[in-house]
């Protein structure tokens, strides 16, 4: 996954790390990724220069109720996570899509993990993602939909939530509707930041092998936001490409992480540069001119193989692809 020390080659985890979220505490980068039906879950990755990741444990320690997974369950579970820092805690909400938003939090990345807490009950509420807003103290929530369990989708909802993220304050309104947008189609997996006076939704559309990378912007949390496709397939042999998460490090470089479905290689992760310029197509009127929109990989193409993040060097690591079972016990 690395060429000569000063490059890096995609993807970077070369294996099934669904929907990938990613946040920085300090010097140190951690990643989780959706789980599904599957114990522990929520993974959980560290890094310390985006290229080289190893797995420190997980923040769910079993599914509730647990009489619900008793047996395998397809397509059920935790879908699709949001990575967070907030008041010295780590938090991630998800969605299950038959039973609602949930979230855990820890005082540390490798615990003690809290129990799953229902944060909202409902079907089809998926990938929610909240933000605490450090210029005026409210908190928010972003959700997209399930069509398979609700009858809709391409569409984001959004909340007002309570600080304590015990709980949402009002019934949701729609912020984003895919359908207004010519040409989007199942747009979901929102990731919601605060950046230069702005709200900022970075969410993907058009499905999970064959769509693009979108950023809405906004004044207002509520709306309403202007779009432009800001990562997209173009000439590269990176299908998708599809959901991720931003991160800035600590000397203010901007990088991008988001899964590619590659068939039975599963969702690998791509890390793109990320830089702020004027940047991607818009298929909107009305727009807001000025400002900076986000410009991922090379000018809105994947990139293959690009020089590393200015972090310090790190020795090649990756999670484990097999066990030896060491002494007759599961390895990581």
């Amino acid at each position: 996954m690395t060429d000569d020390g000063q490059t890096y080659t995609n993807p970077v985890l070369n294996a099934d790390w669904s929907d990938p979220d990613v946040v920085r505490v300090g010097d140190d980068f951690y990643l989780t990724a959706s789980s599904f039906g599957r114990v522990p879950g929520l993974p959980l990755l560290h890094s310390r220069d985006l290229v080289n990741w190893t797995l420190v444990g997980h923040a769910l320690e079993r599914l509730e109720p647990e009489e619900r997974f008793t047996a395998p369950r397809h397509d059920h579970g935790v879908w699709a996570p949001s990575l967070r820092h907030h008041d010295d805690r780590f938090w991630i909400f998800w969605g299950d899509p038959d039973q609602g938003i949930f979230q855990v939090n820890a005082p540390e990345i490798r615990g003690p993990w809290s129990r799953p807490h229902l944060v909202k009950e409902g079907r089809g509420l998926i990938d929610p993602c909240p933000l605490w807003d450090d210029e005026t103290g409210e908190a928010y929530l972003v959700h997209a939909w399930a069509k398979s369990r609700s009858g809709v989708n391409n569409r984001l909802t959004g909340h007002r939530m309570h600080p304590d993220g015990s709980s949402l304050l009002d019934a949701g309104k729609v912020i984003v509707d895919g359908d207004r947008i010519p040409g989007w189609f199942t747009l979901e997996g929102p990731k919601l930041y605060r950046h230069d006076g702005w709200f900022w939704i970075l969410a993907p559309a058009g499905g999970v092998a064959t769509g693009w990378q979108g950023a809405f912007r906004s004044r207002g949390f509520f709306g309403p936001y202007e779009e432009r496709i800001v990562l997209e397939q173009k000439d590269t042999d990176v299908n998708g490409p599809h959901q991720g998460g931003w991160v800035r490090t600590g000397a203010g470089e901007d990088w991008f992480l988001h899964f590619q479905q590659r068939g039975a290689y599963g969702r690998v992760v791509h890390l793109q540069p990320m830089r702020w310029g004027d940047g991607g197509t818009s298929r909107s009127s009305g727009a807001e001119s000025g400002g900076s929109w986000p410009v991922i990989g090379d000018a809105g193409a994947p990139v293959a193989v690009h020089p590393r993040p200015a972090l310090p060097a790190q020795p090649p690591a990756a999670p484990a692809t097999g066990d030896d079972f060491p002494g007759g016990r599961f390895g990581r």
